[in-house]
């Protein structure tokens, strides 16, 4: 189900697509604008994505997931536009029929979103704004 949005990620939607019967578990991983990096504080950010690239990186990282952890269903939403404190920026579920590979296969999901999706974000401070490396 991967998918990029511009508005606010529809959590229960993601969850909705991973969730079935065969399921004892559902993980979730929701990333989160803070208000402060490396000391300086923070006013929102600013994602930016090349995104037909980053839909494609989505899609194949739910199918290593599942093909890693057997019986998982994968599903990511990342959002990108501008974001305030504490709005989602990032939401991953991961259904298992056993709980230790819900959770196992959706930090993957999180660690390769960060690796190799292309998404940019520019931190946003009262006195500027900075690109974060790394992102």
């Amino acid at each position: 189900m991967a998918i990029l949005v511009k508005n606010k990620i529809d959590e229960s939607k993601v969850v909705e697509s991973v969730t079935r019967s065969a399921a004892g578990a559902i993980a979730t991983f929701s990333g989160v604008v803070r208000d402060h990096h490396k000391g300086k504080v923070v006013t929102g950010i600013d994602y930016h994505a090349y995104e037909s690239m980053a839909l494609k990186e989505l899609e194949k990282i739910e199918r290593e997931a599942e093909e890693s952890w057997p019986d998982t269903r994968a599903a990511i939403a990342h959002r990108i536009g501008m974001l305030q404190i504490g709005e989602a920026s990032v939401f991953i579920a991961v259904s298992a029929p056993h709980r230790v590979d819900a959770f196992e296969a959706c930090r993957f999901c999180i660690d390769r979103i960060k690796e190799t999706v292309p998404v940019w974000k520019k931190e946003i401070y009262p006195d500027g704004y900075a690109w974060i490396e790394g992102s």
